[in-house]
């Protein structure tokens, strides 16, 4: 962040974000600005991804802990705390067992939703820890959801196994939340790109080569460079790090 946003309070954006008719402090106003509403609906929904340099999020065994360093961890905590719920995909839950609140920065826990088509996380898994933060799981409707008190069910069809982005984000509405942060993992956010439901998206780039590893976007394959997904995109350092502010608004669908 830039000088004028260290001299802003942290406490102010968050006054801003919860009060519509505050405005954005000017130090914060160039990445989280764009946050607060979304492109054509009453919905903003904003995905994250941490990423070496050569495009990788996590090795060949999945070990991804942690590619990104403290700024590019304090922002994703703040992403956290201005969004009303955080989305990441069964794998992730699995793999990651992240608690998916808010500690790096003062701020409100998110809700926090799995994506879980099969209902298979497990009950005890730390996201399903009670802090006072609503639980989502979204589940297909042909399943039954074994989950710990306190954690809501939203069953919704699905196709092949998988659940439609816009059909989420539809519930997520219904169920009042309305600026969601997808935090991953690469696939989940790959889908929701796909879909033309995400109004931007956030890459942190570490000064990292792997040379080998998961890659971070998979999306359908193309034969020619004009079908590439050409965006606007604003560039923010992070200390070592640097985010990559990408404006997919353009492209984003309507869902509400």
């Amino acid at each position: 962040m830039n000088e004028s946003a260290q001299q802003d309070s942290w406490p102010n954006l968050l006054e801003a974000f919860a009060q519509a008719t505050s405005p954005v402090p000017a130090g914060w106003a160039p990445v989280f600005g764009p946050l607060r509403t979304g492109a054509c609906d009453a919905m903003m929904v904003v995905g994250q991804l941490g990423q070496t340099l050569d495009g990788r999020i996590a090795t060949v065994t999945g070990q991804s802990k942690y590619i990104n360093g403290p700024a590019g961890l304090t922002h994703l905590h703040r992403l956290r705390a201005v969004v009303d719920a955080v989305v990441v995909g069964v794998g992730t839950a699995t793999a990651d067992n992240p608690r998916l609140n808010v500690r790096l920065v003062v701020g409100q826990h998110p809700a926090r939703v799995v994506i879980d088509p099969k209902a298979r996380l497990a009950p005890d898994s730390l996201v399903w820890s009670s802090d006072g933060a609503r639980r989502l799981v979204i589940a297909s409707d042909q399943v039954k959801a074994n989950t710990p008190p306190g954690v809501e069910v939203v069953s919704l069809q699905s196709s092949n196994g998988q659940l439609a982005p816009a059909d989420i984000l539809k519930a997520l509405f219904d169920c009042g939340l309305r600026r969601i942060l997808i935090e991953g993992g690469a696939d989940t956010v790959s889908r929701f790109m796909q879909a033309g439901c995400l109004d931007r998206l956030h890459v942190i780039v570490a000064p990292i080569i792997m040379g080998s590893g998961r890659p971070g976007f998979s999306l359908p394959a193309i034969e020619h460079m004009d079908q590439a997904v050409r965006i606007k995109m604003h560039p923010h350092p992070l200390e070592d790090e640097m985010l990559f502010d990408c404006d997919l608004s353009a492209q984003r669908v309507r869902i509400v």
